[in-house]
C-alpha cells in the first residue's frame, strides 16, 4: 500500500483501475480487504481508490478524539494529494457515515454516493451509551468481546466469519476506541438526502444483524432517484457474501 501524511496520520491507500474515480470506505472494525472481491470487478470501470480508515490496516491514528467530519476530511486531504477534484464514494456500514459526512462537507467534490449495509441516522440514546461502554470495555479487557459478539453477526456464511474475525483481531485496539465514539457523536445524516442531485446507490443485506434493511428502505423512501438493492440471504458483508451483484449495483455509480 501508499502511505500519505495528512492531518497528523499516516494514511494508506490503494490505487487502482482505470476510469471514473471512486472510493471504497470499509466498516468498523475492517480494514480494506473488505473489498477485496468486489475490486476486481469493477477495476475496468472505475479507478478505485481504496483507503485504511484512520487506525485500521496499515494506517495510523491519534490519542486524542476524533469524529466521523475528521474522517472526511482524511479522505478529501487523500484525493487533494491524488489530484481528484470529484469523485463517488460507497462505504460500507462506518465508511457509509464517512461517505456522509463527505457529502455534507464537500457536496461539490461528490459524483455518486453508495451506502453498503449502512444508514443515515444517527445512534440514539441507548445505542450511542453502549458504543461508549465497548470504548470502555475494549481499553480495559482488550477487543476480544467485541470480535466475538460481532463475528457470527457479521455473516451466517461460516467461511466469511473467519475472514471477518481474523480481520477484526488485527486491528489496533485506539482505533476501536476511536471509532465507536466518532460513530457515537455522528450527525443524522437525514437532511442531506433531499439535496442529492447525484446518483445514489443503496445496497443492503435483507438478514442483516447489525444495521436492519428498514434503515436502508428510509433512504428510499426519501431519493426518489436512488438506486435500490435488496440482496436476499445476505447479512452485513454484501460485497463478501454477493460480490457480483454488488459489484454490478456499484457501477451505476460510473
Amino acid at each position: 500500500m501508499e502511505k500519505i501524511e495528512i492531518n497528523g496520520i499516516e494514511l494508506a491507500y490503494e490505487r487502482r483501475g482505470k476510469g471514473a474515480p471512486l472510493v471504497l470506505l470499509h466498516g468498523f472494525p475492517l480494514d480494506h480487504h473488505a473489498w477485496d472481491k468486489i475490486v476486481p470487478l469493477l477495476e475496468n470501470t472505475f479507478e478505485l481508490i481504496v483507503p485504511d480508515l484512520r487506525g485500521f490496516g496499515e494506517s495510523t491514528t491519534m490519542d486524542s478524539p476524533y469524529t466521523m467530519d475528521d474522517l472526511a476530511t482524511d479522505i478529501a486531504g487523500l484525493l487533494n494529494h491524488l489530484g481528484v477534484d470529484k469523485t463517488a464514494i460507497a462505504g460500507h456500514s462506518m465508511g457509509g457515515y464517512v461517505a456522509l459526512a463527505f457529502a455534507r462537507l464537500y457536496p461539490e467534490s461528490m459524483s455518486g454516493l453508495g451506502l453498503v449495509s449502512s444508514q443515515v441516522l444517527a445512534d440514539p440514546p441507548d445505542r450511542k451509551e453502549g458504543r461508549y461502554k465497548s470504548a470502555e470495555d475494549v481499553a480495559e479487557k482488550g477487543i476480544g468481546g467485541i470480535v466475538d459478539a460481532m463475528t457470527t453477526k457479521f455473516t451466517s456464511d461460516e467461511q466469511l466469519q473467519g475472514f471477518a474475525r481474523k480481520s477484526m483481531e488485527r486491528q489496533d485496539p485506539a482505533a476501536y476506541i476511536g471509532a465507536l465514539k466518532a460513530m457515537a457523536e455522528r450527525l443524522d445524516s437525514t437532511p442531506l438526502l433531499a439535496s442529492m442531485d447525484f446518483p445514489v446507490v443503496v445496497i443492503h443485506g435483507n438478514a442483516d444483524a447489525l444495521i436492519p434493511i428498514d434503515r436502508a428502505y428510509e433512504v428510499k423512501d426519501v431519493i426518489s432517484h436512488v438506486h435500490f438493492v435488496e440482496i436476499k440471504n445476505a447479512g452485513h458483508l454484501p460485497m463478501l457474501e454477493a460480490a457480483q451483484e454488488t459489484a454490478d449495483s456499484l457501477k451505476q455509480l460510473a
